[in-house]
């Protein structure tokens, strides 16, 4: 452990992913050991959403060791479900494929079967065990009574294409539902009267609620999703993958450009630090060890692998408190245009910051 003395306040940004959400679970066990690190908010989607709210759960029934514990107990159970599913690695795939999927029968089978009918044909009774993990774990009123971690979680409004992102006082077993809801795989979730599909859609994961609700204006974005792929997709499998990858990373990418933007006007002198903030990027990630897990990996559910993600995470988590804890409340330790920006031949525009400034601390965001 660092051993760190002065206190730091930080947000929290969490990306979706499936089974790859263990990685994010990691990076918590470890941040979550710090002390004198403070998490004033946390904005999740999908599988985020899931880790944010066990985070959040459990930090109100016991601090931050029942946060961890919750949090470890969580991906024991979807394992442990997932014992039943025939989406299982035999020991040749294992060493043919690592931790994809790809030679997996049943794994293909099952592709093929969401691609030719829908949920509402093909899982009529919309069955999904992550509905009765999370009823088992979660206790509502401790989420929504919180007032110490402020939560939110995203999904994305069917209707109107638009992201929600829901606060403490709304989180239900439903909103996390909705947020991590693939709409080839189930039913949209409906709240109020409303249908939701996945967040990853509008928000993977939506940074302007923190920016817009919370005082710290450090953000560490916890990235599970690669950017870049060096190779060229040329199957059909590897090209709906990449389609995916950049789907979900688009509204992310959007939002960094606008925080990109009005960080660069404020050191200019162009508009003022007292008006706007000028938020912190910072990112745990590790681009080299997650490079060989394809989209088929996301639904292994072997508690092996979830082991293998948690401690690349905890590393990865550890190596950045080590390097970067003296530059929390000071710089940003990315550099947001050669992450995110660099190569696409896109200029900022100032329809970037009439997009950040449209967003609503709550509701939809249009």
């Amino acid at each position: 452990m660092v051993a760190l003395t002065d206190t730091k306040k930080i947000n929290l940004a969490l990306q979706g992913g499936g089974a790859h959400g263990a990685y994010t679970w990691g990076v918590l066990d470890r941040l979550l050991e710090e002390e004198n690190l403070i998490i004033e908010g946390i904005s999740g989607t999908s599988a985020g959403a899931m880790n944010a709210a066990m985070l959040v759960n459990g930090y109100m029934l016991g601090g931050n060791l029942a946060a961890k514990d919750m949090l470890e107990k969580f991906w024991k159970k979807i394992s442990d479900a997932a014992a039943y599913s025939p989406l299982h690695k035999n020991p040749i795939e294992r060493i043919l494929t690592g931790w994809n999927m790809d030679l997996s029968p049943s794994y293909h089978f099952f592709d093929l079967l969401s691609r030719v009918f829908s949920p509402y044909e093909l899982n009529p009774l919309d069955y999904n065990p992550m509905r009765q993990i999370l009823e088992e774990m979660l206790d509502p009123y401790a989420l929504q009574a919180c007032s110490t971690i402020k939560l939110y979680i995203a999904a994305t409004h069917v209707g109107s294409g638009q992201a929600r992102v829901f606060q403490c006082h709304e989180i239900t077993v439903d909103v996390l539902m909705a947020s991590s809801c693939i709409p080839f795989l189930f039913k949209a979730v409906e709240i109020e009267g409303e249908e939701y599909w996945d967040g990853g859609y509008m928000g993977n994961p939506a940074i302007w609620p923190l920016i817009y609700n919370c005082e710290s204006e450090d953000v560490v974005l916890v990235q599970i999703n690669p950017l870049r792929r060096a190779n060229m997709p040329r199957t059909a499998s590897e090209i709906i993958n990449r389609v995916n990858e950049i789907t979900f990373n688009s509204s992310l990418t959007a939002e960094m450009r606008a925080i990109d933007f009005i960080s660069n006007l404020i050191k200019k002198g162009k508009l003022s630090h007292e008006e706007y903030k000028d938020m912190r990027m910072h990112l745990i990630y590790s681009p080299e060890e997650m490079k060989s897990l394809n989209a088929s990996s996301k639904m292994n559910a072997d508690w092996d692998f979830f082991q293998h993600l948690r401690t690349i995470g905890y590393d990865s988590a550890n190596s950045w408190l080590k390097s970067h804890w003296n530059d929390i409340g000071k710089q940003s330790t990315i550099n947001i245009h050669d992450k995110f920006l660099c190569g696409v031949g896109i200029k900022n525009s100032m329809d970037s910051v009439e997009d950040l400034h449209s967003r609503k601390n709550k509701g939809f965001v249009s």
